[in-house]
Parts: structure tokens; C-alpha cells; sequence
């Protein structure tokens, strides 16, 4: 299992496209993938899970991987929130 806390940097937060396009990243690979807000742990390979983050601008989340490909999950994951879901 790994793990890594991340900062959401688009101003918008996840909102419905950057959920979808977690989920769409997620499902890519085989590890359990969860996100985790203020004590909230959720599947990162659903959407209406991600959605009741309700994560906003500046809020960290805590990524976690467990599975065969966990560190290639987890790297990709980040790399979402590092360019800020391709929004701006």
C-alpha cells in the first residue's frame, strides 16, 4: 500500500469533469484506489463517491493505492491534481 496527501489547485475543485476523468484514470488500473477528506475515506473508482468529497480549492486529499500497479496508480493520480485536471 501507498499513499500520498495531494492539494486540489484548480479553483474549481472536483467537480464533474475532473471526477470523471479520476474514475476514467482509476479503472486503468487493477490496485484499489481511495481518496481520502477530513476523515471521508471513499473508492476512488466511483464517481459519485469522488462528487461527495466535496472537495474544494486548496483542500488536501490523501491518494491511496493497494494492489499490483500501486505505485503507477499512484503517480498518475497525482500527476491529475499536479496539473490541475488539465482545467487551466
Amino acid at each position: 500500500m501507498v499513499e500520498k496527501t495531494v492539494t486540489i489547485k484548480n479553483r474549481a475543485g472536483i467537480h464533474a469533469r475532473p471526477a470523471a476523468l479520476l474514475v476514467q484514470t482509476a479503472n486503468r488500473f487493477s490496485a484499489n484506489i481511495f481518496l481520502e477528506k477530513d476523515g471521508e475515506k471513499i473508492n476512488g473508482k466511483s464517481i459519485m463517491g469522488i462528487l461527495t468529497l466535496a472537495a474544494t480549492y486548496n483542500s488536501p486529499i490523501k491518494i491511496i493505492a493497494d494492489g499490483s500497479d500501486e505505485e503507477d496508480a499512484l503517480q498518475t493520480i497525482c500527476r491529475l491534481f499536479d496539473t490541475k485536471f488539465e482545467e487551466e
